[in-house]
């Protein structure tokens, strides 16, 4: 509010007065400015909270990164400003020139397809070579279906460069004689048939049992290519957890004194969770042995054995983020214990049924194919 102006009293005067009340009179005519009023502070953030008083999980999340599940080359844990920009414009790139309109006037494709060319020019990404592998020469999916995410992992505002943060060099440990031992029995048994023989012989993905890749877990991990979306439905007995890919859904049985019985080895293992203050714990044994075995970039199990043990750790940390951290313990497959931690981010999107093949027609087809190549090499064969 402005004060009524101040009769003329003389320069000197008002100067005087000026410095016995440590403010500037406003001379005759004018009014003194008001002063500024100070913003509020934000709003704390308080944690929501279940009837039952625990942290509130509940809603839509997603893990997508950019940032791999190992440490890619020999640098440190975490990434500057400028190398986790260079790796976030990459993506940018990528997704531009995926969305490219189609040229209708170009040629068909050579027989056996073009291998490099449907990358985007420059160097790259790892999440690039995960997805030209997937389709080989011919390509796989078009680019529009692809949905990796465009970020790094930062935690507390720092960039890391990978998702393992123990040990310190982000990869996974050595194995053990006994964990080289299964890898090579997993590697022989593959070989034994061809790899279209028979439908046990392709990946869990093609046969829609589960994700490409880790996404329900444990540990729950990003695929990088899409569908990296989770619904999280709580009540004070169990916790669900449904992914989107494949649509997995895990239970957690909260506060279950043991496990099952080590012969009951379900998909996704036997998940038991209680909290330990704002942190929901949750440990996992009894894995599948068929999910155990799964051994490549995208999985971290690499033939781990029935006593694989999955610790995994969710931390609320504000309105959009959980901070998940997971650790895996088998002493007879891995040389040491590692850990991995990654944030899933809130979403304001559906999650939607995945049909997977519609009914997984697909598999019929992969395996005509296989046949039909078959009998045209016979026929070649006798011809010679």
């Amino acid at each position: 509010m402005s004060r009524p102006a101040t009769p003329i009293l003389g320069a000197a005067f008002a100067v005087a007065l000026a410095g016995m009340i440590g403010t500037i009179a406003p001379v005759s005519g004018q009014t003194q400015a008001a002063k500024p009023v100070p913003p509020k502070p934000a709003a704390r953030w308080v944690m929501p909270r279940t009837p039952d008083g625990k942290p509130d999980l509940q809603g839509n999340w997603t893990n997508e990164t950019q940032t791999p599940l190992e440490r890619m080359g020999a640098g440190g844990t975490t990434l500057t400003d400028e190398q986790a920009r260079a790796i976030e414009q990459r993506a940018q790139l990528v997704e531009e020139y995926r969305d490219k309109a189609s040229d209708p006037n170009r040629p068909a494709p050579p027989k056996g397809g073009e291998a490099g060319k449907l990358a985007a020019p420059g160097e790259q990404s790892f999440i690039e070579r995960i997805s030209e592998a997937a389709g080989g020469a011919v390509g796989g999916y078009n680019g529009f279906w692809l949905d990796p995410g465009k970020n790094v992992i930062r935690i507390d505002g720092v960039a890391r460069s990978s998702i393992i943060i123990d040990p310190p060099n982000g990869r996974v440990p050595g194995l053990t004689d006994e964990g080289k031992k299964r890898m090579a029995e997993i590697a022989a048994r593959s070989r034994k048939y061809g790899e279209f023989d028979h439908p046990e012989m392709r990946p869990l993905a093609d046969r829609c049992l589960l994700s490409f890749g880790s996404n329900a877990g444990p540990p729950m991990l990003p695929n990088y290519f899409y569908n990296n979306n989770y619904t999280i439905v709580q009540t004070a007995d169990n916790i669900v957890i449904m992914a989107e890919m494949v649509h997995d859904t895990r239970i957690i049985r909260m506060n279950a004194k043991a496990h099952m019985s080590a012969r009951n080895q379900p998909w996704l293992g036997d998940s038991i969770g209680h909290w330990e203050g704002d942190t929901l714990v949750v440990e996992t044994t009894n894995i599948h042995p068929m999910q155990r075995e799964q051994t490549s970039i995208l999985w971290a199990y690499r033939g781990a054995s029935e006593n694989l043990k999955v610790t995994e750790r969710f931390t609320r940390t504000g309105p959009d983020t959980i901070v998940y951290r997971f650790t895996m313990e088998d002493p007879a497959i891995f040389t040491a214990p590692f850990t991995g931690e990654l944030p899933f981010t809130k979403i304001d999107e559906m999650v939607y049924e995945y049909a997977c093949h519609e009914g997984n027609y697909a598999m019929t087809n992969i395996l005509a194919g296989e046949r039909s190549k078959e009998r045209e090499a016979a026929a070649q064969k006798k011809q010679q």
